[in-house]
């Protein structure tokens, strides 16, 4: 009883600490704000900055061994690595941007910012795997939380530069390298898997993680607020500054509020157990309903190993080469490429694309994508659970919607009428973000958890390869085509015409991406009829005492 107590305070302290990593991981997504720097400094055109976010990308392709590793090693040894891992990648481009080295050649850089993006699927996979496996019924909502924290990262990281540094290029690489590093290791300590059978809900669950919801709200809708502020004096920046790590550190009522509570309801134990009762329980006993949570998940665990007699169906534990052998594997890992690979394109080339259609300072572009885009995760997260439990639809139905409008953001972008950049940034973002919240429950419902750590980098892999298609070839290329020499050395392009073509092809992808993710929707209506069935049969008696 007390052990279940405490690993139910113990799972949403760790998820507080996931939500601070998450919250300073994603500065994979940051290119734009330090890209023209780094450009001027090396003067490189635009191919070669497009091929440094390739190397930035190209990091989370070595995500496989944080995957492995995940099966193998606690969560505070990955997240030590991934911490380290940034502290040197990041560090060494702040020390390029402050001029206190001479830039390294080409290829030392495109080593660092590979380390740097490295660093990112460490931190993503430690906290992703752990928490999902720690909240097993609730995916849906875990995902979307996790994942619009590293949406708002990016609009975190600009407006503290903004706030703090002036935007300063410099000072922003600085805060990339030491900031994520102090968290991760204070993220140590408390963010860790608890044992299978102590993984039981609780009735406060749905209502800790509508706090969770409405705090991350708070701080979007406050970033955001933020951004439109023009030029905040000091004590204003200052203030802005104090207020948002006092709603980032909020979260920490929901573990307080839950220690609390159990030591409320402690105080009564004594006299409830002289009267012959069991406190929280009404005429059942409570040691019985944990057995009966622990018998179903041994019957699970039985059951799992007479599915390995067999080729396992889609819905079912899967090791990784059985998962890779499947049709709904390479559908839902092409569909993602369209989504991701054309998204990140946008996020690496904001910086260009925004001085190619008259805009000087970018930033606004930057965080109007991190913040609609942590809008398109919390809420598709929450909504496709809903839908889920209340009737079966295929979470891959919301991937599908996703890519209809983020192809109508790129053709807005690509005839580039007046505030097309704004409503193409929240667009993208807003899309980009669903696929990405939407993706991580889909992979783990598909195929199972035992091995999704390697699972889910496999797919991370689209990462890599679609900032190589669509930012490195197809966007370096196509602007390298239409841009002139300067005198420094490097090239630049103003007008429309920058990247019109690229758009247009971007938003072919999203179409094809769309076929995809409602044939997946199809093939898998069978699994989330299971799903749904599974969610709404735990009515007994003994459960629905629980909820």
């Amino acid at each position: 009883m007390d052990g279940d107590r405490s690993w139910s305070r113990s799972k949403w302290i760790g998820l507080v600490a996931a939500v601070w990593i998450q919250a300073i991981s994603g500065n994979n997504y940051t290119f734009s704000n330090y890209s023209d720097a780094l450009k001027s400094l090396m003067h490189l055109t635009q191919v070669e900055l497009n091929n440094l976010s390739v190397a930035k990308d190209v990091g989370k392709a070595f995500g496989l061994l944080a995957g492995l590793a995940s099966d193998k090693f606690p969560t505070w040894i990955i997240l030590l690595i991934g911490s380290v891992e940034g502290l040197v990648g990041y560090g060494v481009q702040w020390l390029v941007v402050s001029q206190r080295i001479q830039p390294l050649p080409y290829y030392q850089m495109c080593i660092f910012l590979c380390v740097g993006g490295n660093s990112t699927t460490w931190m993503n996979t430690a906290v992703l795997v752990t928490c999902i496996r720690n909240f097993r019924r609730n995916r849906g909502p875990v995902s979307g939380i996790l994942k619009g924290y590293v949406g708002l990262s990016t609009a975190i990281f600009t407006n503290l530069c903004y706030a703090l540094f002036a935007d300063d290029p410099a000072s922003f690489l600085l805060m990339l390298a030491l900031i994520p590093f102090v968290v991760c290791l204070s993220g140590i300590f408390f963010l860790r898997e608890i044992p299978p059978d102590a993984v039981i809900q609780d009735d406060e669950e749905p209502t800790y993680f509508g706090v969770f919801n409405a705090v991350a709200v708070v701080v979007a809708v406050y970033l955001l607020a933020f951004s439109f502020v023009p030029n905040p004096s000091l004590l204003a920046s200052r203030a802005f500054s104090i207020g948002l790590l006092v709603l980032l550190a909020a979260p920490l009522g929901i573990p307080v509020h839950s220690y609390l509570k159990a030591r409320g309801l402690d105080m009564f134990k004594p006299d409830l157990e002289r009267q012959g009762e069991e406190p929280l329980l009404r005429g059942n006993d409570k040691g019985n309903e944990c057995e009966v949570e622990r018998g179903n998940v041994l019957a699970e665990e039985e059951e799992a190993v007479a599915v390995e007699k067999r080729r396992p169906a889609v819905g079912e534990e899967h090791t990784v080469c059985e998962a890779l052998r499947t049709v709904d594997f390479w559908i839902l890992f092409v569909s993602f490429l369209c989504g991701v690979g054309t998204g990140l394109a946008v996020m690496n080339n904001m910086g260009q694309i925004g001085l190619a259609l008259g805009y000087s300072d970018v930033s606004l572009f930057v965080s109007l994508t991190s913040i609609w885009g942590f809008f398109g995760r919390i809420v598709s997260g929450s909504l496709s659970e809903y839908f889920i439990k209340k009737g079966g639809t295929p979470r891959p139905l919301w991937n599908a919607g996703s890519q209809i409008l983020m192809g109508v953001g790129y053709i807005l972008l690509a005839m580039a009428v007046p505030g097309s950049l704004y409503i193409g940034s929240i667009m993208v973002g807003i899309c980009y973000g669903v696929r990405l919240a939407i993706t991580v429950p889909t992979a783990s419902e598909l195929f199972g958890l035992k091995y999704y750590g390697l699972i889910y980098n496999i797919l991370i892999l689209n990462l890599p390869l679609g900032s190589f298609l669509f930012s490195g070839l197809l966007a370096g290329i196509l602007y390298d085509m239409e841009a002139t020499t300067t005198t420094g050395g490097g090239n630049t392009c103003v007008g429309p015409h920058c990247y019109r073509l690229v758009f247009i092809v971007m938003a072919a992808a999203c179409l094809m991406g769309f076929f995809l993710d409602l044939l997946l929707s199809i093939r898998t209506k069978m699994v989330y009829n299971r799903i749904y069935l599974s969610k709404n049969s735990k009515k007994n008696p003994v459960t629905s005492s629980r909820r």
